[in-house]
């Protein structure tokens, strides 16, 4: 099942996925152009946690002139970089060079301390899109990312769909797109992860106890290009969802 949260008629309030349209809670149907699109988490557990991770492509890592990394290389977000389907990112003025990156999201559904390999899909809730935007400009080391470059209210959409994890037979398995204007810049796949979803669950709760709601961002492919005021980015993971946003001038 696909759930979304929403405002609608100044409500905030959830929603799924119906025929193209989507189902509220007290029965009504309503259009997709009708509605405020949320980052499609509950309000309760919110994530306590946003894990994100760099590198984790080994040709995004070769675009970038870096070798693939042995180990993870893990950053932390705050929930003020999440934001909805067909909302607005802001580009700092002076910024000369500022990309999206089309990411499976893992959403934890249980919580999961020291979880083996083998188990860990059944601590795996659900998934969605996220597009986490860097700003190069910014940057002082690629294997960890400052404040500035990954932590920016706006910075990282994600949505619009959260998918029930038993929806998804394979997600490592996934096509990923990302289109800028309707010009296709980006595509790969989940299977070419160097660390892939039960391994990152395993490595995570060897160390510290994920928690229901938490998020993991698990990298991009490469093909990366500069987004500027205006672009209209899709980043499209197939059977998950395709989340719009628009870049304007901050």
């Amino acid at each position: 099942m696909k759930h979304a949260r929403i405002t609608f008629e100044g409500v905030e309030q959830a929603a799924t996925e119906r025929d193209g349209r989507l189902l509220l809670a007290d029965g009504r149907l309503v259009g997709f152009d009708d509605v405020v699109w949320l980052p499609p988490l509950a309000p309760t557990p919110r994530p306590r946690t946003i894990l994100a991770l760099g590198l984790n492509y080994a040709d995004h890592a070769k675009e970038l002139e870096f070798k693939a990394p042995e180990e993870p290389l893990v950053f932390v977000k705050g929930q003020a970089s999440l934001i909805g389907h067909r909302q607005h990112t802001r580009r700092p003025a002076g910024v000369t060079f500022m990309h999206y990156e089309c990411e499976l999201a893992i959403v934890v559904g249980k919580a999961a301390r020291n979880v083996r390999r083998d188990d860990a899909y059944d601590f795996i809730g659900g998934y969605t899109v996220a597009n986490d935007y860097a700003i190069r400009d910014y940057l002082e080391n690629w294997y960890r990312p400052n404040l500035r470059v990954k932590n920016r209210d706006t910075c990282t959409p994600i949505g619009p769909w959260l998918v029930d994890a038993k929806d998804v037979p394979d997600p490592m398995a996934l096509d990923l797109r990302t289109t800028v204007n309707g010009k296709l810049t980006q595509s790969g796949n989940t299977c070419d992860m160097i660390f892939d979803a039960p391994f990152l669950i395993e490595y995570f709760s060897r160390f510290m106890t994920l928690a229901p709601g938490d998020l993991i961002l698990t990298g991009t492919p490469d093909g990366v290009v500069d987004c500027r005021p205006g672009d209209v980015v899709v980043t499209e993971i197939d059977g998950i969802g395709a989340l719009t946003n628009t870049i304007v001038a901050g």
